[in-house]
């Protein structure tokens, strides 16, 4: 069997999306394109972002491939399936282009939280909820009742898992990116000057808190390591293609005794890392690690500057205030670029907030504006405010989230005056 992956050129006009609109390595498509030829079966990979390609010149290729699967994800990267734009304009456009010989496939945050709707919307044949790295090669083989994760629709009949596709991490060996264009990838994601070439690898997925605001319950939840040895292999990997930064995408670096090790792994390597974690998982001492593996770029959910906001958020968060403030400053007499992020909650005064700011600015440490979150289907908050997500899901998130900022503007990597879902999938 032929399978088409494709990662769209990705934009992102009208749209409330506040992630990063560079390309990034599609890991969720090269580790399944590693499964599926394992399996026996033809993989294609098509990065459009990376590669700066039209539909049209995208359509050549897979028509000339003639593919039995076209996959496509819903939103760019794992590292952002946790805050993905809410409308479905490009893949809808993308499926409506390439999918007409094929069986269509969607993957992504929106599958995994509304596969029903997901179908319609895209007029695909299946959506997989969860992880597909493994079962998107089982689409050939085996019964789709009996795919972890497995939707579809067939003669106008919904068929919804109840399951998600979870992968086993220790059985993703090391990519080898004969399939990317890692020479074109010169962003360097979350650094914000200089210059070189940069990469996103990935040594651990899933969290073991379960904050009211993070979207990784119906996809990466359960926190699960790779081998030390699988990673410190793409490390090499990739320095040989000319790369000199890593960020590593883990919903929350720092977990376990192996990531020690890796770090020592990485000290010894001629690159430097970015990640994103939190402070209350180190110390002094393992900051210095940091240091010595030239981490350059330190980003950290603290959230709320008060014991009450941090248990609303249910960040289960045991460190005061005052030492989370202190290893912040730490980690940046060794760390280039450490920030702290806030949200807003009502537990947290606008003039203390001020002051936390500023001893922390006065060190160097980069501290964001609280602000509202957006309540993503799937997401306890979501479940909090307005129950199971149903088929108006993403709309009800959207306007809640834009009706929170429409009087006090929205942050500045995002659009002044976003569209409704309604409008811009209806565009498409």
């Amino acid at each position: 069997m032929r399978f088409a992956l494709v990662n769209p050129h990705w934009d992102f006009k009208g749209s409330t999306y506040f992630g990063c609109q560079e390309p990034h390595y599609p890991l969720e498509l090269l580790f399944s394109f590693d499964k599926i030829r394992a399996a026996g079966h033809d993989p294609l990979l098509v990065d459009a972002h990376i590669d700066k390609l039209s539909l049209q010149e995208v359509k050549r290729r897979v028509d000339r491939f003639e593919p039995d699967f076209l996959v496509i994800p819903t939103a760019p990267s794992y590292l952002f399936w946790r805050c993905p734009q809410p409308e479905l304009r490009v893949p809808q456009q993308w499926f409506a282009e390439l999918g007409e010989k094929s069986v269509r496939v969607a993957i992504g945050p929106h599958p995994s939280a509304t596969p029903s709707v997901t179908l319609r919307k895209l007029q695909c044949d299946v959506a997989m909820r969860g992880e597909p790295d493994y079962t998107l090669a089982q689409l050939a083989s085996k019964p789709w009742s009996q795919i972890e994760g497995c939707c579809w629709r067939d003669h106008n009949q919904e068929h919804i898992s109840a399951t998600l596709g979870v992968a086993d991490m220790r059985g993703l060996g090391a990519l080898d990116f004969h399939n990317y264009a890692a020479e074109k990838h010169d962003h360097r994601h979350h650094v914000f000057n200089g210059s070189g070439r940069g990469a996103e690898l990935e040594f651990a997925r899933g969290c073991p808190w379960a904050c009211s605001f993070c979207n990784k319950t119906l996809f990466r939840n359960k926190f699960r390591e790779r081998t030390v040895e699988a990673v410190l292999e793409e490390v090499d990997r990739v320095i040989e293609r000319g790369v000199n930064y890593i960020y590593f995408i883990d919903e929350i670096f720092g977990v376990g005794k192996n990531v020690l090790r890796l770090l020592e792994g990485i000290a010894e390597r001629k690159v430097s890392i970015g990640l994103q974690t939190r402070i209350d998982l180190w110390n002094e001492e393992t900051l210095d690690l940091l240091g010595r593996a030239r981490c350059i770029s330190l980003e950290c959910g603290i959230e709320s500057i008060t014991d009450a906001g941090r248990d609303e958020l249910n960040k289960n968060c045991r460190m005061s205030t005052e030492r989370l403030t202190d290893l912040l400053i730490y980690a940046r007499q060794r760390i280039p670029w450490v920030q702290a992020n806030l949200i807003l909650t009502d537990h947290d005064d606008r003039n203390e907030i001020r002051k936390w700011q500023q001893k922390l600015k006065a060190h160097d440490v980069w501290v964001s504006e609280p602000v509202p979150m957006f309540p993503y289907p799937g997401t306890p908050l979501y479940q909090q405010m307005f129950g199971t997500p149903d088929d108006l899901a993403w709309e009800r998130a959207h306007h809640y989230y834009t009706s929170t900022f429409d009087p006090k503007g929205y942050s500045d990597i995002q659009e002044q005056r976003p569209a409704a879902i309604e409008k811009l999938e209806c565009a498409s």
